[in-house]
């Protein structure tokens, strides 16, 4: 995910530097477009580690043209395994295109292992052969109140002092309501009761952002209070209840130093005079072709996690300025006979109107003489259009 949002950042990068000449000169010249060099097209991103004692997910990708706003297209159809160094290899399956997911692994501390990928075009790339670490436990996941909103930290160790890089993502999850609970729905052509609940949903999200902790400078291998995330009080997941899962992973110098450059390349572009990024120099290489660039850094180590709920009725101040953005503030209800001398609730000009118009039914109005219906847009009814109505098995 973070090497994705590199490329989407570098193309908002190059347009605003190819555009300034533009800007200067266009009061007297024509005007320019720049020619974008396409040797960067094409290249395969690696994203993804090698869980040491858990099940590993890799996903693999192409860059793209600068102009192409779409998402990276996915590399399927690969071959991807785990190999032990002068030892065993383990397979990883395509569980969606593009995703390649492992067994569960329990891997040596004492061995060393990569990642290996035959493309469907028979091309091979391999990542370096990595020593697996061991990540500790995260101490604590904590929260606090405060002006801006809700604060996250991460607090961890090693008592044995030998993690000293650390790296942490997270995924939030919050569950929410849509602004209208409706009753029926347009099914096999009729309109009749809704067979399950698209009023109650949840949404999730991965980290947006890249946070890394180093400890060689200390004496203790101790991470204290560092800040994860902020929640702004009016968040919209902050509707219901919300819960965030940290992951921690114990990097080694140069894994970390590959991520360290990534942070910078992502996050320290703020104006058009910035210095461009840095190049990308990972541990994956072409095996057919040297000269051929890969993106991407196949670590491996153990990954633990942690869990945290927070309640709105229970955890959060009742305050005006804690009232979360629905993001269905601008819907409305809408209550009409909707065709002229209706036949019955079944009338198939009913049955038209909401199969070719983005709107959905919410009840039937009971009314002998003219029945109609109230309805609203889709997205305001369905809570589908923004998650999934599938609770999660973790949630409490």
């Amino acid at each position: 995910m973070q090497i994705n949002s590199l490329i989407d950042l570098l193309r908002g990068v190059w347009r605003r530097r190819a555009l300034l000449p533009v800007l200067l000169l266009a009061s007297c010249i024509d005007r320019f477009e720049p020619k974008v060099a396409q040797k960067s097209v094409g290249y395969l991103v690696i994203d993804g580690a090698i869980n040491a004692a858990g099940v590993s997910t890799i996903r693999l990708s192409r860059t793209q043209n600068l102009g192409n706003k779409t998402a990276p297209p996915a590399e399927i159809k690969a071959n991807v395994f785990i190999e032990q160094e002068a030892g065993t290899r383990y397979p990883l399956a395509e569980t969606a295109p593009g995703t390649y997911t492992s067994a569960v692994l329990t891997l040596s501390p004492d061995k060393r292992y990569r990642l290996f990928v035959r493309s469907s075009g028979q091309r091979e790339y391999a990542s370096d052969f990595v020593q697996a670490k061991i990540t500790p436990a995260i101490d604590s996941v904590t929260w606090q109140i405060s002006d801006k909103g809700l604060q996250f930290y991460v607090n961890a160790h090693d008592a044995a002092n030998n993690t000293r890089y650390y790296r942490w993502d997270y995924e939030e999850t919050w569950d929410f309501n849509s602004a209208f609970r409706a009753q029926i729905e347009l099914r096999n052509n009729r309109l009749q009761l809704l067979t399950e609940d698209i009023n109650h949903c949840w949404a999730t999200a991965r980290a947006p952002s890249i946070k890394l902790s180093s400890t060689v400078k200390l004496t203790q291998d101790v991470v204290t209070h560092y800040p994860l995330t902020l929640l702004p009080s009016n968040s919209t997941k902050l509707q219901v209840k919300y819960s965030i899962l940290v992951r921690q992973y114990a990097l080694t110098a140069a894994e970390f130093a590959y991520w360290e450059l990534l942070q910078k390349n992502t996050e320290s572009l703020g104006t058009l005079f910035d210095p461009l990024p840095s190049q990308l120099v990972g541990n994956v290489h072409a095996l057919s072709d040297a000269s051929e660039t890969v993106i991407g850094f196949v670590g491996v180590q153990s990954v633990t996690e942690q869990r945290l709920f927070i309640d709105r009725n229970r955890d959060l101040p009742r305050t005006n300025a804690w009232l979360p953005v629905t993001g269905y503030e601008s819907c409305v209800r809408v209550d009409t006979i909707l065709v002229r001398n209706p036949t019955g609730p079944q009338d198939p000009r009913y049955i038209s109107y909401f199969k070719d118009n983005p709107f959905a039914p919410i009840e039937f109005i009971d009314s002998r003489t003219k029945p109609a219906y109230s309805y609203s847009t889709a997205e305001c009814v369905d809570c589908r259009k923004r998650g999934t109505n599938k609770q999660p098995d973790f949630w409490k």
